[in-house]
């Protein structure tokens, strides 16, 4: 963390970073971080490999799909996805992950949650916590777990956080049905095979 205390003393924000540092930064879940996570649904997780070049994703499940499995160790199960494993690929490289949890519904506040993570399956997961749960949804079925040691965890402000309402939806699990998934949204596989046969696409 040079680089940001660096930073800090150049941009005169050291002494404001510092009550920041000793008031709201753990090296734990205390028991209001761990409430929070039970009643989250979505996360975003940053993560990079050797090199530091750098990915972010998001994950979902039903509240509480991140298990915190003590203050200090939590872990979340990695569906059937589209098969390319970017996160879990940076993380066989580099153990360093970045969490953030927002909650936009509720309580309007985000919680960052640092560490260093390990890939873990299914069943040796299982063997080790008993207590997780099976899921009844097919397409939500563990296929491993991601493994979380917590080295920092802290607020994410409230002041440019939107509010949003959670409306009902049917979502597909586990799907491989190319609409359900978005389909071409962004038009990358349109340009992509008019390349390939030399179409000029505007």
């Amino acid at each position: 963390m040079s680089g940001e205390h660096l930073l800090q003393q150049e941009c005169g924000t050291a002494e404001r970073a510092e009550r920041f540092y000793t008031q709201q930064m753990l090296d734990h879940l205390n028991p209001q971080m761990i409430e929070f996570l039970a009643r989250q649904e979505m996360m975003f997780v940053a993560s990079s490999d050797a090199a530091g070049e750098c990915d972010c994703t998001f994950r979902a499940g039903p509240a509480g799909f991140v298990n915190v499995l003590d203050p200090r160790v939590l872990a979340w199960p990695e569906y059937r996805g589209n098969g390319v494993l970017a996160s879990l690929g940076n993380i066989v490289e580099n153990a360093h992950v970045g969490l953030l949890f927002v909650d936009f519904v509720r309580d309007v506040i985000g919680l960052h949650v640092n560490g260093a993570a390990t890939i873990v399956d299914d069943d040796v997961m299982r063997a080790t916590h008993p207590g997780l749960p099976v899921d009844p949804v097919p397409g939500r079925r563990a296929e491993r777990w991601v493994r979380v040691f917590v080295e920092e965890a802290y607020i994410h402000c409230a002041k440019h956080i939107p509010r949003m309402i959670k409306v009902p939806r049917d979502r597909a699990w586990g799907t491989d049905d190319v609409r359900r998934k978005g389909g071409d949204f962004f038009g990358v596989r349109e340009r992509q095979l008019a390349q390939t046969s030399g179409t000029v696409v505007g």
